[in-house]
């Protein structure tokens, strides 16, 4: 029988316990056993294994985190941390990566290192992952951003307040601008712009003040976490340049943080994982090995499979596209710019 091991890597993401169950099930369906690897490379270093049982992942499948845990490896980035993993991946038939860049990165270097059969599946809310137009995670966290916004805007209007809703995204500011536009947001603010604190500042100024000028009552803007400013920084800086015209107009800052993490996955990250999984799981059983499952990649690109959603794309090509993705040269970033600035001008109407 052949057996395959799983681990989930990097920052958790709702969904990833759905894709536990799918590789478990379709696995089983195939004739193959799954084995867990608990806390990511570190404990694959450690070889700490666990079996999964149906049971288990039934009631966790619709759960957020990961039954697995999940830690970041230090020891895993270099080669005698890889050759200790592998090591116990000896008796095994292939590797699924359920994670990240990072994690991602970790399983190409085990493919190309060692003699290890080897998958991934995106999972990172960011949506920062090259290659898949979506990641796990990914559509359960904006729908987290939404809510939140939402509730903070009954706040805002009751008092004519002006808020500032920090989201995760340190290099990506993917969550800020679909966030932003499916709360009707005023202002969207993200990394990706390259504006300078004084540029930005006076920016969102000038939109509370049209934003006010309307007869709004509410003002919302969203920000990502990698905007060099801090949140509470700006926040002080735009209650102090108020003017006159906006007497008894307050500013006020919300940090989301790790909120965003959590939850019972949506339909959406649920329907993801389960087919990127079921897709996996037939590659990796037929041979195959280097790739991650990618979900309606741009352009039709990568290896065709059963699912016309799914491709399998070559780990080296995913981290070259989510290394360009990252530092604005891939087409994707700059669509995504160029449509912000398209709406940039409406979205403060």
């Amino acid at each position: 029988m052949a057996r395959i091991a799983v681990l989930t890597s990097g920052g958790d993401a709702p969904g990833m316990n759905a894709a536990l169950r799918a590789i478990l099930r379709v696995a089983t369906q195939q004739g193959a056993s799954v084995v867990g690897v608990e806390n990511g490379y570190e404990g694959l270093i450690g070889g700490r294994f666990r079996s999964l049982e149906p049971r288990d992942l039934d009631e966790a499948g619709h759960t957020g985190g990961t039954l697995l845990g999940s830690a970041r490896s230090e020891r895993f980035r270099h080669k005698a941390g890889r050759q200790a993993a592998a090591a116990h991946l000896a008796d095994f038939d292939g590797l699924i990566v359920i994670g990240g860049n990072g994690s991602l990165t970790g399983a190409l270097a085990l493919a190309v290192e060692q003699p290890v059969p080897v998958a991934g599946l995106p999972a990172s809310i960011d949506n920062d992952i090259g290659g898949t137009a979506l990641a796990i995670g990914v559509d359960t966290a904006l729908n987290t951003i939404v809510d939140a916004c939402d509730r903070i805007s009954d706040t805002a209007r009751a008092h004519r307040r002006a808020f500032v809703v920090e989201v995760m995204g340190r290099e990506c500011g993917y969550l800020a601008m679909a966030g932003g536009v499916a709360a009707g947001a005023d202002a969207v603010v993200f990394r990706e712009q390259g504006r300078s604190e004084e540029v930005l500042t006076e920016r969102l100024l000038s939109a509370i003040v049209r934003g006010f000028a309307t007869g709004k009552r509410r003002f919302l803007a969203i920000k990502a976490e990698g905007v060099a400013v801090p949140t509470h920084a700006l926040v002080e800086r735009l209650q102090a340049g108020l003017g006159p015209e906006l007497q008894g107009v307050t500013v006020r800052g919300t940090v989301l943080g790790h909120l965003i993490r959590g939850g019972n996955p949506s339909y959406q990250d649920r329907m993801i994982a389960g087919r990127l999984g079921n897709t996996a799981v037939r590659a990796l059983l037929g041979g195959q090995s280097g790739f991650m499952a990618a979900w309606q990649p741009q352009g039709g690109t990568g290896e065709p499979t059963s699912d016309p959603s799914v491709r399998l794309l070559p780990l080296p090509l995913v981290l070259r596209e989510t290394a360009r993705l990252l530092d604005g040269t891939s087409p994707v970033t700059r669509r995504r710019l160029r449509m912000m600035s398209e709406v940039e001008g409406i979205l403060a109407l």
